[in-house]
């Protein structure tokens, strides 16, 4: 994950105009919820999910809950 947050370090949040920290956030897919740590908006919440978490671990996690 540190990956992640490199790509998105000097990210601020469209909406707040706040700096993203990392942070737990839980997500939801087809009835199933875990818990991961993104980069979010200290104020309205709004997580970051860049490009190679989005097409990478995300995708294998949906697909194998897709097969089930």
């Amino acid at each position: 994950m540190r990956e992640e947050y490199e790509e998105a370090a000097d990210w601020v949040c469209v909406r707040c105009d706040a700096g993203l920290l990392p942070a737990k956030t839980k997500l939801s897919y087809l009835g199933s919820e875990f818990e991961i740590e993104l980069m979010r908006c200290p104020v309205c919440h709004k997580a970051f999910i860049g490009e190679s978490l989005a097409l990478g671990k995300m995708l294998k996690v949906e697909r194998s809950l897709e097969d089930k």
